[in-house]
């Protein structure tokens, strides 16, 4: 069964979801695509994840949010 980490981890407060989100769960949350994810980090402009393990890397929630409250809302 397929879950949908996303939405999953937004139901939760802070302090109640995971620590990480793995790439499936960035993509869906930010709506970017991977190539773009990875250029902006090389720019310095998205945080970079963490390595969690030899093969695996995840961002943390809280870098994530933080670098969502400060891209520009859309007011359409």
């Amino acid at each position: 069964m397929l879950r949908n980490d996303t939405t999953a981890a937004n139901a939760l407060s802070p302090d109640q979801r995971p620590k990480f989100a793995r790439m499936p769960s960035v993509l869906r949350f930010t709506g970017l695509g991977r190539s773009t994810i990875y250029r902006m980090i090389a720019a310095k402009e998205f945080p970079g994840p963490v390595k969690l393990g030899p093969r695996a890397v995840g961002w943390r929630w809280s870098d994530l949010d933080a670098w969502s409250e400060t891209r520009p809302s859309n007011s359409h």
